[in-house]
């Protein structure tokens, strides 16, 4: 766990304005721009959905063996961005990534609806699909393999954590003036500067 006192200033800071998006009725103000690149180097960016955050860092799940998955598996970096436009700011988070435990894993997995635990055991993320049709044939055949009982958690499905280096808030002002104000890590600790916009 990061303990510096910076660190946990940038943290609240990201969960106030979290809690202000909600407060405004967002529709979702957990969702997420995720950036990873493969082992080559080529990006890829797509929107996930922020589940747990705090000091130990932000937390959100997916197919391990999906593109994100293999490319986190790859680098064990990641960038995220929320944009909340209501507010007219934004938040860059970039770190390094790690595994949540199994414990957290299966007591988000206890959350999700039925339905979605069935499509996590259904669904080939990322890989080809020939058909529409197949995808809910193979939903079909996993909700006949559990009917009547629990959906336990895949072995390839669980959360990954980004545990930041660096935090910067982005904030809209007049005539392109925006305030841009950067938490990151350095090996001394952890620093904040202002930033042209």
């Amino acid at each position: 766990m990061q303990d510096d006192a910076l660190y946990r200033q940038a943290v609240a800071r990201f969960l106030a304005l979290f809690e202000q998006g909600k407060a405004l009725g967002l529709t979702e103000p957990a969702a997420m721009s995720l950036a990873t690149v493969d082992a080559a180097g080529r990006p890829s960016v797509r929107t996930v959905l922020l589940k747990a955050c705090d000091t130990r860092g932000f937390v959100f799940y997916t197919n391990k063996r999906s593109r994100k998955g293999t490319q986190i598996e790859a680098t064990h970096r990641a960038a995220l961005c929320f944009f909340w436009q209501a507010l007219m700011q934004q938040v860059l988070v970039e770190g390094r990534v790690e595994d949540v435990s199994d414990a957290e894993a299966d007591a988000y997995w206890a959350t999700r609806p039925r339905e979605s635990r069935i499509g996590a055991w259904a669904s080939l993320q990322s890989d080809a699909l020939d058909t529409r049709e197949l995808l809910q044939r193979r939903y079909a055949e996993q909700e006949a393999r559990f009917a009547g009982g629990d959906v336990p958690r895949p072995p390839h499905w669980s959360g990954y954590r980004v545990v930041p280096d660096l935090i910067e808030f982005w904030a809209s002002r007049s005539s392109r003036l925006h305030e841009r104000e950067r938490y990151f890590l350095d090996r001394d600790g952890w620093r904040r500067i202002l930033v042209y916009p």
